[in-house]
């Protein structure tokens, strides 16, 4: 008997809420065109404006590729190992497990890079940032420029999202080249700091040879000259000094162009620590927004407001039809 009474007053409560339902269905019906209507209009006249001007502009998110390699974070984590103590110091704490891969996407949101960018592209001009143009800067471009290492590939991407295709382009590809200056400047490719190294002694060793061989000639032609004047034997002192010293430099030279060859082979057979796969490119598809989504999510949501307040406003109703309700309202009304 209890199961068939509270069958009944289900179907009735499934049967009232109907009702509700039909009985306000123009207004359900009214406010869910008019968002509908709305959230297009909106969007088709957000897709007509300039992008200076448009509320809900076209949005192009550029990205660049780095090979980042952690197999040799070795020299890093001795590196942070040995300043540990003066990060401590500062406030920083630093972990002795870090990798090359956390170091690029820590340097990604370090102060340094962040100004740098906002003074090299003007950003506080550019979005109007009046108060606390630095801190605010630094925290809008914080949500723009992204950092994504994947741990599989060991590749690190970089974005940036802007209304503007090509100024996101140049900014992603001047994060890259900042990204690839300071972990030069941190030394953590021992090869690469080697080579250069290498390069210029070469260059200074060969420079030197050559004055030598320049000064080793003016001796010689000066030999004639001197046995005249009886100098002979003071210019022969210099050029067997000269000769001495040019044999020397030869043999540096030779050994110096030995190591850079054998270095060249060892670079040649390791992965660099940092390199660039693919630069930003200027995207021709935007990355957002959606504006269909954002039109399925206006309706949604103002049919699920035009059936509350459906529901609403038949309990508005039937309070006022409700003598015992309305008295207790005015009885708490008058006390």
């Amino acid at each position: 008997m209890n199961k068939e009474i509270k069958k009944q007053d289900d179907e009735i409560s499934l049967i009232d809420l109907f009702a509700v339902l039909w009985l306000r269905k123009k207004m359900i019906i009214t406010i869910t065109l008019i968002a509908i209507i709305g959230s297009v209009v909106f969007c088709i006249i957000s897709l007509l404006l300039p992008p200076e001007t448009s509320p809900l502009p076209n949005q192009y998110t550029p990205k660049a590729l780095m090979l980042i390699d952690d197999k040799s974070s070795g020299g890093l984590s001795s590196m942070l190992g040995g300043m540990g103590g003066l990060a401590s110091m500062a406030g920083v704490n630093i972990p002795l497990n870090s990798s090359n891969s956390q170091l690029a996407v820590y340097l990604i949101e370090t102060n340094s890079l962040l100004d740098s960018v906002v003074d090299k592209f003007d950003l506080i001009n550019r979005y109007e940032i009046e108060k606390f143009p630095r801190a605010e800067s630094r925290e809008k471009l914080k949500k723009l420029l992204k950092a994504a290492y994947d741990e599989k590939s060991g590749v690190l991407a970089v974005s940036f999202t802007d209304r503007d295709p090509v100024f996101a382009r140049d900014v992603v590809d001047y994060c890259t080249d900042f990204l690839m200056g300071r972990f030069d400047e941190l030394g953590l490719d021992k090869n690469k700091i080697e080579k250069e190294n290498l390069e210029i002694n070469i260059a200074n060793t060969f420079q030197d040879i050559q004055l030598l061989e320049d000064e080793s000639r003016k001796l010689e032609q000066s030999v004639s000259r001197a046995s005249l004047s009886g100098r002979l034997p003071v210019i022969t002192a210099d050029v067997n000094r000269i000769s001495l010293e040019l044999t020397a430099k030869r043999q540096v030279y030779t050994q110096l162009k030995v190591q850079y060859e054998l270095l060249k082979v060892s670079m040649a057979s390791e992965k660099p620590i940092f390199q660039i796969l693919e630069m930003a490119e200027v995207p021709d598809k935007k990355s957002g927004p959606s504006r269909g989504l954002l039109c399925i999510i206006i309706t949604f949501a103002a049919g699920f407001f035009a059936v509350f307040l459906a529901f609403f406003l038949n309990a508005i109703s039937n309070i006022k039809k409700d003598p015992e309700a309305m008295a207790k309202l005015k009885g708490t009304n008058e006390k």
